[in-house]
């Protein structure tokens, strides 16, 4: 079965939720993670609130198609520990750099656990979760449904993990921008790049300049200097040859005192010269 989340926020999220799940209710849930299934979710107050179909039941007596409203939530962190925690953030430059990119970075829960948080939920504590369905398992399966969406928005959204625990995206970046490091990487950040501006022709416009001298016809056709000589013709390349020098300068079958390559090297360069249309 396809992950619905690849991030790995997006993953501890539901691993967290998978901890305290019966799986058969989370195998359900699955299938009401899409649109058909939640008709509408909003994030709000630090909670997720959504409505959900339900199913047609006659053997329950349920015959006309519910709805019902879901509800997640996070234990929210106290707001005096915001401050700390957005000093500690602050303070290194590889974190704050990507919160002000809007990137979530991997060791943002150090920052958390040295003041014994988590910004990332654990356990069954963390979880604040209701739903009007009759179902008495607490998460069911419509609770279930809408963390595994919850977890894949947090793939392109990891900041809804701050709103989630009592902070809100706004107050976030404004915070962390007021810090040392963040006021001097906000303002290099707020720096655009230049304007793109067309350019009126696709073709090199000619620049008009004005003549210094009166024109010479002779030197217009000839030129104010003689041309340098040609250059002579270098010797032609040499052929790799490979099987002629594998034999090496003096092969066994070879009687003479003189270079077998060299002699084989002086007759191909005859045979090229003296028929051009043999290609060496």
């Amino acid at each position: 079965m396809a992950r619905i989340t690849r991030t790995w926020w997006g993953q501890r999220f539901m691993q967290a939720l998978e901890r305290f799940t019966d799986p058969g209710r989370l195998a359900r849930g699955r299938s009401y993670a899409g649109p058909g299934r939640i008709l509408k979710h909003e994030l709000a107050g630090g909670k997720v609130t959504a409505t959900i179909r339900g199913n047609i039941n006659p053997y329950f007596g349920v015959y006309k198609e519910p709805r019902y409203t879901t509800t997640i939530a996070l234990a929210q962190i106290d707001a005096k520990h915001w401050p700390t925690i957005i000093d500690a953030l602050g303070s290194r430059a590889d974190l704050i750099t990507s919160l002000l990119m809007n990137e979530m970075p991997d060791q943002i829960e150090e920052c958390f656990a040295a003041h014994d948080l988590h910004l990332l939920p654990h356990d069954r504590r963390d979880f604040r979760t209701t739903c009007s369905c009759p179902d008495y398992g607490d998460p069911c399966k419509h609770v279930a449904g809408l963390c595994y969406l919850l977890a894949s928005e947090l793939d392109n959204d990891p900041f809804r993990l701050f709103q989630l625990r009592g902070l809100e995206r706004e107050r976030l970046r404004a915070d962390l921008a007021r810090t040392p490091l963040g006021s001097i990487l906000a303002v290099s950040m707020a720096v655009g790049d230049e304007p793109l501006v067309p350019d009126p022709s696709y073709y090199t416009i000619p620049i008009r300049e004005p003549l210094t001298a009166e024109p010479d016809h002779r030197e217009f056709w000839l030129g104010a200097r003689r041309l340098p000589p040609p250059i002579a013709g270098g010797t032609g390349p040499r052929i790799p040859a490979m099987l002629i020098k594998r034999q090496g300068d003096f092969p066994p079958f070879w009687p003479r005192d003189n270079s077998f390559i060299g002699v084989m090297e002086e007759f191909h360069e005859r045979v090229r010269t003296k028929n051009p249309q043999i290609k060496s």
